[in-house]
Parts: structure tokens; sequence; C-alpha cells
């Protein structure tokens, strides 16, 4: 395990406790942003190879670089729970808990002995933050989920591409890490509620097609009252215009935001059209929505007679919204995100260095930081069960035994 403390102030999670029980990427991307802030998080870990995640995308020395990220700060213990002592330490653990974090599909942990009422009853005021494909009710939640599945059911996959080509996903699993982050507000306003009011523990219950669906917008309602479906609009924002992506002489592609009413006026002197600046019918949203084609052909022929240096410094200088579609070789280039602190240097355990990134949000007087990267398997297992009170001799016993 590489430690690389990069931050001394004190965090606002600190005192904390988590436990986490899930896999992949929902559930330990929200155990991930509590351990970031300060909250001691104790990963579970199955002592036959652990998260799955750990051998996923590109490896480095046989372990993820996805891993060294998604588990920083996290205290890697390793637990087999198909043996009854094993359940014993989980149940040791949860009882000092704050959050239990798991990711299993509904009634897993029943069958184990570590559902909701055990566990409950062994503290009462735990706050347990259960995400799955489907939520822990309703007639799919017995079913698997991925976050694919979430992005398809929630409605985002539908109005993702062209509309003459099949639905399109995004490059990242973004299902997983929408449920996350409802997930930790969830967990969070679940403490507040316990501390503030009084109130005991409570269940957080977030589905992947929930989170999903939470963020579409006006969806709903424009279907309800106008019986308007959304459809695959390409790279424009649908129904605010001007907002698309345009090629540059040079093949590059800028995406251009100049849907509010000034910036509009301003695009249009910045590409010599003053006319349309001021035109009556262009003053407002509808307006321009109106005579959207005419407007991107307009555009696209403005921003395809130059190159893509032009184009933002033109329209920089006219401060009109505009940006390159950054591949990560140009965030590891760019002032912005350098200025930032968005590119972390951590050191990996054979002593690379390896840019990781930075930690959000940015609070002003107590951040989030690096402690260590994500941990080798079981590295912490008998520190943690010290704590808990086993001997060196019991800990012995139980990875003999196959507990740990």
């Amino acid at each position: 395990m590489s430690e690389v403390t990069l931050t001394t102030t004190p965090k606002p999670l600190s005192g904390l406790k988590v436990v986490e029980l899930g896999t992949l990427i929902a559930g330990p991307f929200a155990a991930r942003i509590l351990a970031e802030f300060g909250a001691e998080v104790i990963k579970i870990e199955a002592p036959d190879g652990g998260d799955p995640l750990r051998k996923w995308r590109k490896l480095y020395e046989g372990t993820s670089l996805w891993w060294f990220v998604q588990a920083r700060n996290k205290k890697s213990v390793t637990v087999n729970l198909k043996h009854p002592d094993g359940i014993a330490i989980v149940r040791k653990l949860v009882a000092e808990a704050d959050i239990v974090i798991e990711n299993f599909r509904p009634g897993v942990l029943d069958k184990l002995g570590l559902g909701w009422e055990v566990l409950s009853g062994l503290n009462p005021g735990l706050v347990m933050l259960r995400l799955s494909g489907f939520g822990q009710t309703g007639p799919m939640a017995q079913q698997p989920g991925f976050g694919a599945i979430g992005e398809s059911m929630g409605g985002l996959r539908y109005v993702t591409g062209f509309a003459d080509r099949p639905p399109v996903k995004t490059g990242i699993s973004i299902g997983d890490s929408i449920a996350a982050l409802w997930g930790v507000i969830g967990a969070l306003m679940a403490l507040r509620h316990r501390e503030v009011n009084g109130g005991k523990g409570q269940v957080v219950d977030v589905a992947l097609y929930e989170a999903v669906f939470a963020m579409m917008e006006s969806l709903v309602p424009e279907f309800d009252v106008f019986g308007f479906v959304r459809e695959r609009t390409g790279n424009i924002m649908p129904g605010i215009t001007p907002s698309n992506t345009h090629t540059t002489r040079d093949g590059k592609h800028v995406a251009i935001g100049a849907n509010g009413d000034a910036i509009f006026r301003r695009l249009m002197q910045a590409i010599g059209r003053g006319d349309l600046a001021n035109a009556p019918d262009l003053a407002d949203n509808a307006g321009r929505d109106a005579r959207r084609d005419e407007l991107y052909a307009l555009i696209d022929g403005w921003v395809g007679a130059q190159s893509e240096a032009e184009v933002l410094a033109r329209l920089a200088e006219a401060e009109v919204p505009a940006s390159r579609i950054f591949s990560v070789a140009d965030m590891f280039a760019d002032p912005q995100f350098l200025a930032r602190a968005m590119l972390e240097t951590v050191k990996l355990p054979d002593g690379r260095d390896c840019r990781v990134p930075g930690i959000i949000p940015k609070l002003s007087e107590t951040p989030g930081g690096t402690e260590w990267i994500g941990p080798s398997l079981g590295a912490h297992t008998d520190s943690v069960l010290g704590a808990l009170g086993y001997a060196p001799s019991d800990i012995a016993m139980l990875r003999q035994k196959g507990a740990i």
C-alpha cells in the first residue's frame, strides 16, 4: 500500500465509520466519496480475489489502475461471508458503524443473516445505504440490474444519440455513478436526521433506474401535459438554441453554448452577423428554436471555415461559452485542470508516480484528500480485527478456518 498524505487539515467526515459490503461501481463509489472526506471506510472483500474491480480495465503489475482510485482511503478487510465466523465479524463491525453500504441483489443479505432487521437490532442508529437495479420493492426488485439497465429504463439511453441511428451509451458507467451520488446525499440526510432530530437510523433505498430517471429534466411533465415524447437529437440541446457541437476546418470539434439571450447576440456579432443579433424574432429562445436549422447551418459554416484555435480565440474574446471536446490528453496539458489541482500525483506500490483525478467538491476549510491509494487485498484485516478485540491467536485461527 502506498501512503501519500496530501492533506493535513481536518476532514468533515472524520469520526464517521462506514462498512462497505459492495463490489464494482455504485456501492464502492459512494463509499469512496465518504472516504475522501474523512470517513473510516472498512471495505469487506472476499478472501479469494476481492472486489472484481481489482481486475477491470487496464492493469498495472496485475492490479487495475481504476482500483487505486475507487478504493483510495479505504481499509481492505477479507471476510468469508459464507462462514459463520465471518458473519460474526461483520456484525461486530456494524454494531460500531454509522453507515453500511451494500449493493447486493435484494434478499442476499437476509439469507446471509445480515439483513436490515438483524443489523438495526444490533445498532438502532445505523444508516443502511442500499443500491440496487430496481430498488428494494416492486415486481422487479429481485432481478439483477446494472448501470446499463438503469440508464435504459430511466430514460437516458432513449434520448442519447442521433434520430436516424439506434440509441447509444455514454463512454462510462454513468448510471452507477449517478446512483452513488444520490446514495451519498441520502445517507448524509439520514445522518442529519439522526443527529439533529433525535431520530433512529433508517434505510436509504436507491434504485439505479430511479437515480437516472431523476436526472431527466422536463421529460415527465412535457409528456403528461402535451403528450410530447423527447427523441434523440444528436449533439444539440433539445428545445434550447443554439447549443451544439461544430466541426472546425482542421477536423476538430467545438461545443458552443450560446442559448442565453445576451450570449446569442454576442455570438452573432462575433461571426459577423450583427443583423441577426438584433432581430426581434430571435430575441428569445422560442424564436431561436423555431429557426434552429437555419442558425445551426450558419454557425456550422463559420466554424468550418476556421481552425479550432481560431474559433476558440474569437469566442473567448466575445465571451461566448465554448470548448474543444477534451480528450484525456487535453486534460493533462490544460491550465484550468492544473490550476484547480484536478490531477493529483500518487505513488503506485512499486514507487512509480501516477496521476489520479483530484477530489471534488472543493471545501474551503475542510477539503477532502488522498491519504493512500486502493490497498492490497486484506491489507487491514489484522489491524481492524485487532481493534474489535480479536487477539493475534484468534486472527490466526480465523485465517486457518477460512473465515478471513
